[in-house]
């Protein structure tokens, strides 16, 4: 069988696909992922790439959504719904030039199953065009059927040119408890995190003597908006009895000034090995990071910016596994609940239990594989 996967070119959308795509190949079918640029991210993956698009990037697509104006990524003054309007609006844009690459690779490969992100408004389109079965891997909490709906409505104009009447009706395949969300009625799948290769220091690879709370952000939040959503944060953390371990890659790290001596800052560690040795987690909220925490069982304290941040903070905190804060009211006695509070810690507990019940990737090959013969 051959399995065509597709996405926008952001980690947090890519790299959820990783392990549907590891376990089929070891399964021993034939995978191929189109996408647009930067490649970077997709290609240490280990996959054949064929690259599709106009070259530009999704920084791109929304500056000219924008008409030149800035670019904003943190949103606490937009609802959740104008959030994914605007995303919708965004994508659809930027994936109005892949229709054609991603029609032609799907033809000529002879692609039996297309297995796309959400936020890939030509998938849809193509599959429906070709008439081949379609699965939306899902990558966090938020529904992708209503998003593939989002983008439809900002996409008429290429459905009509191709001659199509809608989006094709796909299989979602979540990777997240049925507790957290996602769209009833597909499939759910173990998340286990795919987080790419680096080096992690050998002294990660052991507990502290006291706690440890990783801090992260993400990998879009930083370039938008820097550090600036940890400035509380860092000052709070000096009067906490616990090692905080900042993993920011090589974002600057300048306005957060003097470090505490019970802070301190990382290079680019794959987070899944990070979070083995690390006591409880604060993010900004996105759902690969999210969800690698939820993996390992991790009290987590969200400080959402953007996209769906809000969505998953409260989807999160629901469980009673996760605290939320805005970042500016972040202080001593929350961040001593987070490593303290049993609450927080029974909480992450269950859902790992829950996530450690869902079938594997490779366990969900064999649902995959019946599609193409529905």
């Amino acid at each position: 069988m051959r399995i065509l996967f597709t996405g926008p070119a952001s980690a947090g959308h890519l790299f959820p696909m990783i392990p549907t795509a590891q376990a089929l190949r070891a399964a021993g079918h034939e995978v191929l992922f189109a996408g647009s640029p930067p490649l970077h991210q997709l290609r240490q993956a280990g996959f054949p790439i064929v690259e599709i698009g106009d070259g530009r990037t999704i920084q791109e697509a929304f500056e000219q959504q924008n008409k030149g104006e800035e670019v904003r990524y943190v949103a606490p003054d937009l609802t959740s719904d104008q959030i994914l309007d605007r995303a919708a609006h965004g994508f659809a844009l930027l994936s109005r030039s892949t229709v054609d690459g991603l029609l032609e690779v799907a033809d000529s490969w002879g692609a039996d199953l297309l297995v796309y992100d959400s936020f890939q408004a030509s998938a849809p389109l193509v599959a429906a065009k070709l008439k081949i079965p379609s699965v939306i891997q899902n990558f966090g909490v938020t529904s992708g059927q209503d998003m593939v709906g989002r983008l439809a409505a900002n996409f008429t104009e290429a459905y009509e040119t191709f001659g199509v009447d809608g989006p094709a009706e796909p299989t979602a395949l979540n990777i997240v408890p049925a507790s957290l969300g996602g769209d009833p009625g597909g499939l759910r799948m173990r998340y286990l995190p795919y987080n790419g290769g680096g080096f992690v220091p050998v002294g990660l690879l052991r507990r502290g003597t006291r706690p440890r709370v990783a801090v992260t952000l993400g990998t879009v939040l930083t370039e938008m908006d820097g550090v600036n959503a940890i400035v509380r944060l860092i000052e709070a953390a000096a009067s906490v009895d616990a090692e905080f371990l900042l993993a920011v890659g090589d974002a600057d790290i300048t306005p957060l000034g003097t470090l505490p001596d019970n802070v301190r800052a990382l290079p680019w560690v794959p987070l899944a090995e990070l979070l083995t040795a690390s006591d409880a987690l604060v993010h900004h909220g996105g759902s690969g990071t999210l969800l690698t925490a939820l993996q390992a069982g991790l009290p987590q304290l969200l400080l959402p910016q953007g996209a769906d941040h809000f969505i998953n903070a409260d989807a999160l905190t629901a469980t009673g596994a996760a605290l939320r804060s805005a970042s500016d009211e972040v202080d001593t006695a929350l961040l001593t609940r987070l490593i303290s509070d049993p609450a927080l810690r029974e909480g992450a507990d269950r859902l790992r239990a829950e996530n450690a019940a869902l079938p594997t990737p490779a366990e969900t090959v064999p649902a995959l594989e019946a599609l193409t013969s529905a």
